[in-house]
């Protein structure tokens, strides 16, 4: 067999395997659920409707109300949160652009100012009612328009 041949040959070979990887090899991808239908996109406002979490094996189920919060320059979304007086409330914070924090004085809660991107946890417990903002404290980031509002009812 000549070389030409044997390139003939490899090639044929090669596209026969990529092919077959190709075919075989690629799937449905799996989209992600979307909680709350097609109007939840369309609002910057998330209610406490949320799910109750079990944490303990007992029958008291201790209901967590969980929000992401991205920051990025300068602004926060979603820019509106709602729980009721006790609620226990958890806020991811994910810095998506700049250099920001996140803070709530009355509730003594904040995160570190960090740069993006980054992610922080903050927990605590509803235990006042009104409505309390919610902002990043780096430079004039707040006077800016870097705030929300944590309504507690």
């Amino acid at each position: 067999m000549d070389m030409k041949n044997t390139y003939i040959l490899v090639f044929v070979l090669v596209v026969l395997i990529v092919g077959t990887v190709f075919i075989f090899g690629i799937g449905e991808k799996a989209e992600a659920p979307v909680l709350g239908g097609e109007d939840s996109e369309k609002s910057d406002v998330i209610s406490n409707k949320m799910p109750a979490i079990n944490t303990s094996n007992t029958a008291e189920t201790l209901v967590v109300k969980e929000f992401t919060v991205s920051g990025k320059n300068f602004s926060f979304t979603p820019s509106f949160l709602t729980v009721k007086k006790d609620d226990k409330v958890k806020i991811i914070f994910e810095n998506k652009n700049g250099f920001h924090d996140f803070k709530i004085n009355e509730f003594d809660v904040a995160t570190k100012q960090t740069q993006s991107p980054a992610t922080e946890v903050l927990e605590f417990t509803a235990d006042k009612t009104g409505s309390f903002e919610y902002y990043c404290s780096v430079g004039s980031h707040r006077a800016i328009g870097m705030k929300g509002i944590l309504k507690v009812e």
